[in-house]
């Protein structure tokens, strides 16, 4: 006798489930700290605040000369200031010399405003004469002198927790001289393919056997979203096996993600596996392709069954999953979908009463349906993206426009 699906559950209470699962077990995410060359596209797991002002000094903005403002006050070309040098300034020097009326140093961007500067006269708006420096344009106080803490000041914030590390947000905690970076410890995803069918990439095949998709395209997908992919290999759909490497899954990661032994054959063993060690939340979804997945939850993790078919595998994850696990790596904030709307150019029909998700694919601005099944591998070396069809929507008449969900974009 075949085993049932436990409830078949619409696509909005399931991603209402999802929602709070991730809320509930995963809202304080561990944290390490990581080599500041090792913090980009990081997630910061604390805030971060100034340690000290910028700039540190008063500097330089130009290459010129330091005066006494006051000094420079009424210069023309008809009528310069002649001030006496003192002195070089170069970047990472400290000036040796006060500037008093009647005297100025030389000073390049960057170097330390010397004591007793109130202005910079840029270099192209004076004439050296040997030791006479003379000036044709004024100096106004404060020009060409960036103040020390004008850029931020010691204590104050930074960066945020939970900011997203890019090379500029680098840069910043770089001038605080910073090596150690707190960050969110990427979310760490087991991956398990079961069939009896399944072989490895580069194995021999022999009759009846296949080679295992959802492994390689599962793990592509999960360092796409920023997490850490676990492979803990191929195991046959029995309960002994699948009880054994769920455990070491269970140990090792954060998320756990299956393919296959989730429909309601009687080798389909998945479900009383999870419903053993812990809770079987969802065995089947409203939608198509995909119907025969599972959520539960085992020791505080949760535990996903993408169907074993290759297509219908990658679109839940993607559908369901990719945009939690972008949250915890942080890749939300620089990696939405992108969509595009072009007219549909073949009359399709839906599944009646699912949600459907059609593959699709793009010729010269219009939208072409994949009409192949969702264990056909061709379908994902054509597909761009897919569309979304709803459940009460049994045809789409060509020239209607569709929002496509492009692959690239996720």
């Amino acid at each position: 006798m075949l085993n049932k699906f436990l409830k078949i559950i619409e696509v909005s209470e399931v991603e209402k489930i999802l929602k709070d699962l991730f809320n509930d077990l995963y809202s304080n995410h561990k944290s390490e700290n990581v080599e500041l060359e090792c913090a980009n596209h990081r997630v910061l797991a604390e805030n971060i605040n100034a340690t000290m002002d910028l700039p540190p000094f008063d500097r330089a903005s130009k290459d010129g000369f330091a005066v006494h403002a006051p000094d420079t006050f009424g210069a023309t070309e008809e009528e310069s200031v002649i001030l006496d040098l003192l002195e070089h300034i170069d970047a990472g020097q400290r000036p040796q010399k006060k500037i008093k009326p009647g005297y100025c140093s030389l000073i390049n961007t960057g170097a330390p405003i010397p004591e007793g500067a109130s202005g910079v006269v840029m270099v192209e708006y004076t004439e050296t004469r040997g030791k006479k420096i003379e000036i044709y344009r004024p100096a106004a106080p404060g020009q060409f002198i960036t103040k020390q803490g004008s850029d931020i000041k010691q204590g104050d914030r930074l960066l945020s927790k939970g900011t997203f590390i890019t090379s500029d947000k680098i840069g910043a905690l770089s001038a605080m001289g910073l090596k150690k970076i707190p960050v969110q410890e990427k979310i760490k995803v087991a991956i398990i393919s079961t069939g009896k069918e399944l072989v490895n990439s580069g194995q021999d095949l022999e009759y009846g056997q296949i080679y295992d998709v959802n492994s390689y395209s599962l793990r592509s997908a999960v360092i796409a979203c920023g997490a850490l992919p676990l492979w803990l290999g191929v195991v046959p759909d029995d309960y002994d096996g699948l009880s054994d490497i769920m455990k070491d899954a269970i140990n090792q990661s954060d998320i756990v993600l299956t393919s296959g032994s989730t429909s309601a054959g009687t080798g389909d063993v998945l479900k009383d596996v999870i419903k053993d060690m812990g809770e079987v939340l969802v065995h089947g979804i409203s939608v198509k392709p995909g119907k025969p997945t599972i959520v539960g939850k085992i020791n505080e993790k949760i535990i996903i069954g993408l169907p074993g078919y290759p297509v219908a595998a990658l679109m839940i994850f993607q559908i369901f999953l990719a945009p939690y696990i972008r949250i915890l790596s942080g890749k939300a904030f620089n990696n939405s979908i992108k969509t595009v709307k072009y007219p549909l150019k073949e009359r399709f029909f839906s599944s009646k009463g699912r949600l459907h998700y059609a593959l699709v694919k793009i010729i010269d601005e219009q939208v072409y349906p994949i009409f192949k099944d969702s264990g056909a591998i061709a379908a994902l070396a054509q597909a761009q993206g897919y569309i979304k069809i709803p459940k009460n929507v049994e045809i789409l008449n060509e020239e209607t426009e569709v929002e496509v969900y492009l692959f690239d974009g996720l």
